[in-house]
């Protein structure tokens, strides 16, 4: 039987992200060529046969709303093309904080797209530090959920920081927390906020003791960083020695570069997951997650076991 080949192709947005994982998988990216009409419509056109092939769809979808258009139209040309399998990988799976109801007739904007992804084609999603982990359980296919602690334990540890502490700018996310620090040896701390509407924090309290220890807040995105700085103030007060937070995906909206390069947070890392403008502030530090990702396609194109990659 002959080999199964592999196609990787991606959306125009995060095609520099593509790019470095096309290089690490040992692979260039497939050619698409896309035909745009002069009311905002486009078409995209894959440029070569991917019949009986497995391809590899890369795409964040992030705002606007016609990345994930322009991604689910990818996916509906390789189905159309006769592609045995499609793999839909997402970096940043957008709409992921709208995973639940939760209030009177809110859409459930994950499922949603959980539906369009499936419903267009997809036979296998591959993302990152989802904003809450059910949302794999919104698909009826296989999702290889990864994690980011591959990458940022590496670069903790690189710090070698004395009296390492972990905290959580939120309650959500104690248990992240909680697997950073165990894995690190830390202790961890907890910020406890109550919101009045999104991206606005009404009060903030610390649970746990930062007094001389060198905190890392640890969190999946960093969006307007309004949460991020005021948590960063408060383990200042309570007199952590320094301050820096990490963040999968850095959204990164409003005036997110002026509150970070205005805070007292010390440095911002970030994966590239969603393209950065690194340059508008000189606090914020991007590492790839190229080498993790091209590794589980690999893995997954091979038919090997990932589990290796589950670190966190």
């Amino acid at each position: 039987m002959a080999e199964q080949l592999s196609y990787l192709f991606c959306t125009r947005t995060s095609r520099v992200l593509a790019e470095n994982i096309a290089q690490y998988y040992g692979q260039q990216l497939g050619k698409i060529n896309f035909q745009e009409f002069s009311d905002g419509e486009f078409e995209p056109v894959l440029d070569e046969s991917v019949r009986g092939g497995r391809v590899f769809l890369i795409g964040s979808t992030f705002p606007p709303a016609d990345n994930l258009l322009e991604l689910l139209l990818m996916i509906d040309a390789a189905k159309r093309a006769s592609a045995k399998s499609i793999t839909v990988v997402l970096p940043y799976f957008g709409l992921a904080r709208q995973d639940r109801k939760d209030q009177p007739r809110a859409p459930i904007g994950a499922k949603l797209v959980a539906n369009l992804l499936t419903a267009a084609g997809a036979t296998r999603i591959m993302t990152m530090d989802l904003h809450a982990d059910q949302i794999q359980g919104f698909f009826e296919i296989p999702v290889d959920h990864l994690y980011a602690s591959t990458i940022f334990v590496d670069y903790i540890k690189s710090l070698q920081l004395d009296n390492l502490t972990i905290a959580s700018p939120d309650m959500g996310g104690a248990k992240r927390a909680k697997n950073y620090a165990g894995h690190l040896g830390a202790e961890v701390v907890i910020a406890y906020k109550e919101r009045k509407k999104a991206n606005v924090v009404e009060e903030m309290f610390l649970i746990g003791d930062v007094e001389g220890k060198n905190v890392i807040l640890i969190d999946d995105m960093i969006d307007t960083a309004g949460t991020l700085c005021k948590a960063a103030d408060i383990l200042i007060e309570k007199g952590a020695k320094t301050v820096r937070a990490m963040a999968t995906h850095g959204v990164l909206s409003g005036k997110a570069y002026e509150n970070i390069e205005n805070s007292k947070i010390m440095e911002v890392i970030v994966t590239d997951s969603i393209p950065v403008k690194n340059n508008l502030s000189t606090k914020i530090k991007v590492l790839s997650c190229a080498p993790l990702f091209a590794d589980v396609m690999k893995m997954v194109h091979e038919h090997r076991s990932i589990s290796s990659k589950f670190v966190i």
